[in-house]
């Protein structure tokens, strides 16, 4: 069978993920054999939040990079990738159960958070459960350099967390804050997923280098992307809420650029919704997004990151993986949810 062109075809996730899909196939087996625990509670909610899908795009972007940079036909991708994309799979699950409780959120990919199921409590302690199976995973491997990618990489994530909440409800936040944010908060977690797959298939420090900038440039293009699909897409389709960042005090890009083009009237009631966490103001936001152009700009800058991305793996050979790469950085800006 002839591998689809995904250089320069339009982005088409699913033809990339039947791509990566014995590999995802192969890690989920050993996701749903990790996962259990003589605690029902853990089982329920683990089983809750892992089985509720989603792109899977982190560990499929280990899976992808070690692939990338075998013979180019997968052959290379074993049990040790299999193993260590579960690990970025339990981090980033981790850090839902717990980003869901911080937002007080209730909706997540269409259906309720584990926190309006269970509680509170339950979400952070499961959370907890499986940021602790990560490391247990992790340590099996028994490679030094791979343990000090993931703790160096989980407390930058626990520091985006913090600044994110310093910022929450400031009307004050610029983009560079706010880029310092999503930079821990997100992209920290693809660059890790990439640089891993580069170290798996035994790159030298170059082109681990370059798959790290691959995986950071799409991360902000990704995060970027999903804060503008918050004022401009559907709740049916998004999954979530429509206005939850605003709910929620979070200042986004579109935001942002908003109050930062908008006039002195504008700007204070902005300032005003935003310290106010006012839903019932998303209506004045939009508008002041739209007439500032803020949407338009937000995606120029995602675009910007995913086209230097696609640029970082300038060095790489041609194959199927890296046109999956590629597809991804271009996907990452395209999507509607």
């Amino acid at each position: 069978m002839t591998a689809p062109d995904l250089a320069h075809a339009a982005p088409d996730l699913k033809a990339i993920q039947a791509l990566a899909a014995p590999d995802m196939t192969a890690m989920d087996a050993l996701i749903r054999r990790r996962l259990a625990s003589d605690v029902v509670l853990v089982n329920q909610i683990a089983e809750y939040i892992v089985g509720a899908g989603g792109k899977r795009l982190r560990p499929m972007l280990l899976l992808l990079a070690t692939g990338a940079l075998g013979d180019g036909d997968g052959k290379g991708i074993g049990a040790d990738a299999h193993q260590l994309a579960a690990v970025v799979e339990f981090i980033h699950t981790s850090t839902l159960l717990h980003d869901d409780v911080v937002d007080e959120s209730d909706l997540r990919r269409g259906r309720k958070t584990a926190n309006a199921v269970w509680g509170n409590a339950a979400s952070v302690l499961v959370g907890d459960f499986l940021y602790s199976r990560s490391f247990q995973l992790m340590v099996e491997l028994g490679r030094m350099d791979v343990q000090k990618i993931l703790a160096d990489t989980t407390n930058l994530i626990a520091e985006g967390e913090v600044l994110q909440l310093l910022h929450v409800r400031n009307p004050d936040t610029d983009e560079a804050a706010y880029l310092r944010v999503i930079e821990r908060k997100t992209a920290i977690l693809f660059a890790a997923a990439t640089r891993l797959g580069a170290l798996l298939a035994g790159a030298d420090a170059a082109t681990q280098q370059a798959l790290h900038d691959y995986g950071l440039r799409l991360g902000y293009a990704f995060q970027i992307a999903d804060d503008v699909l918050d004022y401009a897409s559907d709740a049916a389709i998004l999954g979530k809420n429509l206005g939850d960042d605003l709910a929620e005090g979070k200042m986004t890009l579109p935001l942002i650029h908003a109050m930062a083009h908008s006039d002195d009237g504008v700007r204070a009631e902005l300032r005003r919704i935003v310290e106010d966490g006012d839903l019932d103001g998303l209506a004045a936001v939009q508008a002041a997004i739209a007439r500032c152009g803020s949407l338009d700009y937000s995606r120029a800058r995602a675009m910007a990151y995913a086209d230097a991305a696609d640029a970082a793996l300038a060095a790489l050979p041609g194959n199927a993986y890296v046109d999956a790469l590629r597809g991804l950085a271009r996907y990452s800006v395209s999507r509607d949810h």
